[in-house]
């Protein structure tokens, strides 16, 4: 595989985290918590938090939906902090632009759980985006009326940064195929049957085909086909690795190298501890399998320092063995991790040198 890989960068996304407990979190002046963070520059600065957060159960178990922040200071009738709210959104997108990213996943599903104030924060995020991005949008919804919202704003504004991305369609709602034939834009197509996940890479295979088929009958042409075939947490079945890397290996080798092959890469290690580490090696393995995409933080994950990863030394090996099924409940990747042998912070000992 060459270098050419579409990152859909991740983390403009209401579900993203930070710990009330870690470094990002701090008391300003008046002892109240805000959310610190960074510009490009080096700079300094800080968001507060709306007590409609601080009133939520995630935050009195000790998180903080920081996008989820951005957003509603963004939408605020304030105007002090809806430029606070714009600025951290803003910094965000240049970063990962900065850092490679092809398109941008936007997602605000968990704003509220009223349609109409998800459609809002929709048309909001997605306008607000058309006005400094300089990469198209992946308008990413388990709804496809907020979909349709964010695409229709798009598409008022102009479509500014070029061709959007659809995120996602699946066998249980084929009607967003349409928005993409009619529209012509990128898709991100799901292995998901009509009402289950796949159990293994023969359904995600077949789930997949089906799809494609769907795509071929609404002249969807392979080369705007992004395929997700579903990864699971390693730390829940140690099969979840194969069936994932297996059906990139049959997806490539049934349709081809016009298609691409993608997927959620980080999914792979909720619950574990280094998933820099479990996330870079396996994005390392799918990319060796056939993958040519991924939904990443491309902030974290460097995919050329990434495609020269050793996969035989160091802790990139005991990653390996645990995300190739090899590693029953993770037991020995996590007491590794426990010994202080999984040390990412020493280059050569991660990455093979050329």
């Amino acid at each position: 595989m060459s270098l050419d890989f579409t990152i859909i960068g991740e983390n403009i996304h209401t579900t993203r985290i930070l710990m009330r407990s870690g470094k990002r979190i701090i008391e300003d002046d008046n002892g109240e918590e805000v959310v610190s963070y960074k510009d490009l520059d080096g700079n300094t600065h800080f968001m507060p938090i709306p007590d409609q957060i601080k009133a939520t159960k995630v935050f009195t178990e000790g998180r903080v939906k920081h996008f989820m922040v951005a957003v509603i200071l963004g939408m605020s009738n304030d105007p002090n902090e809806r430029e606070i709210g714009e600025h951290y959104i803003k910094t965000e997108i240049l970063r990962q632009e900065n850092a490679g990213a092809t398109f941008l996943d936007l997602n605000v599903d968990e704003i509220s759980y009223k349609i109409d104030i998800q459609k809002a924060s929709m048309k909001w995020l997605i306008g607000f985006y058309s006005s400094v991005a300089s990469i198209p949008p992946s308008i990413d919804s388990s709804s496809v009326d907020i979909i349709r919202e964010g695409l229709n704003e798009y598409k008022s504004n102009n479509q500014p940064q070029g061709v959007p991305m659809i995120n996602s369609a699946s066998l249980e709602r084929l009607s967003v195929l349409d928005d993409v034939s009619q529209n012509n834009t990128f898709v991100m197509i799901t292995a998901a049957g009509f009402d289950s996940m796949p159990e293994d890479d023969e359904e995600r295979l077949s789930n997949v085909s089906k799809m494609i088929l769907e795509c071929d009958k609404r002249d969807i042409p392979l080369s705007k086909i992004h395929v997700d075939p579903l990864l699971f947490p390693i730390s829940v079945d140690k099969r979840f690795g194969n069936h994932f890397l297996d059906s990139i290996s049959g997806i490539r080798k049934k349709f081809g190298n016009e298609i691409h092959i993608s997927g959620g890469m980080s999914n792979v290690s909720f619950g574990l501890p280094a998933r820099k580490l479990i996330n870079d090696t396996l994005i390392k393995l799918s990319i060796d399998a056939g993958a040519n995409s991924g939904i990443v933080n491309p902030l974290e994950s460097d995919i050329q320092k990434i495609q020269n990863m050793d996969l035989d030394s160091g802790p990139v090996k005991i990653a390996s063995d645990m995300l190739l099924g090899n590693d029953e409940y993770c037991m020995n990747f996590i007491s590794q991790f426990r010994e202080g042998n999984l040390k990412l912070q020493v280059p050569l000992t991660y990455f093979q040198t050329y």
